[in-house]
């Protein structure tokens, strides 16, 4: 497949330096990623919501939480997801090594560039790509969804798939969103939420109202996660 989204960005424009330190970081991640993920043992709830999108021949667009990001990247890599990149140094190793685990990228975020990325994504889907937003992202608040994502459902007519990836241990990372990055060899619950589907005639306040429902769920499934944690946790 010679689609651009999922090639390597061109980093001529940045410094030796820069560039040394973008490659490097690139490899150092994917390895962990990679390295840590396949000793995980997952375990699946709900696995019939995603059937449901899948039967009613509809396209999933991935919703969770930035702090999930590590097993989340791993569980569903190889399946040609488009994310939303942001347009920053950081996310130039970052956008490299999820390529190498099967992703595109957009460049773009909700403060940054991001009209012309959620276009790009609408035409994506439309041509028959999954699409993923961490809801929170880029910079948080932590625990706070954005819109962008309804709005993306409202433009292609497919459904958000709510999920979490939560780790029976781990470690966090002291960052805006508590980054989890799980211990080798242990277990990890991957919950997954009933569709939120939005209507392509609904207005702005309809959009809030989608917006709290995937608030709502996304909460719902983080306190049952925490549950999940706790019980095997003792």
């Amino acid at each position: 497949m010679n689609e651009k989204v999922f090639k390597f960005d061109d980093i001529s424009a940045y410094t030796l330096t820069q560039r040394c330190l973008i490659r490097l970081a690139d490899l150092v991640f994917y390895s962990l990623v990679v390295i840590i993920g396949k000793t995980i043992k997952f375990e699946i709830e709900n696995i019939e919501n995603y059937d449901e999108i899948i039967k009613a021949e509809k396209i999933p667009i991935y919703a969770f939480w930035h702090n999930n990001i590590f097993l989340g990247t791993y569980y569903f890599r190889n399946r040609k997801i488009i994310v939303m990149s942001s347009k920053s140094f950081d996310a130039e190793y970052i956008a490299r090594f999820i390529k190498r685990l099967g992703y595109g990228t957009i460049r773009g975020s909700s403060t940054r560039g991001g009209v012309g990325a959620l276009v790009e994504m609408v035409r994506m889907m439309k041509r028959g790509f999954p699409t993923g937003f961490t809801v929170d992202g880029p910079k948080g608040p932590k625990y706070e969804a954005k819109a962008g994502v309804c709005l993306l459902a409202k433009k292609t007519g497919n459904p958000i798939m709510p999920f979490v990836v939560v780790p029976q241990k781990y470690w966090t990372i002291n960052s805006w969103d508590k980054l989890q990055i799980p211990k080798p060899f242990s277990r990890a619950l991957l919950k997954i939420g009933k569709p939120i589907c939005v209507e392509s005639k609904i207005n702005d306040e309809d959009i809030e109202n989608k917006r709290l429902e995937l608030q709502k769920t996304l909460d719902e499934l983080v306190k049952n996660g925490e549950n999940w944690q706790n019980t095997t946790n003792k």
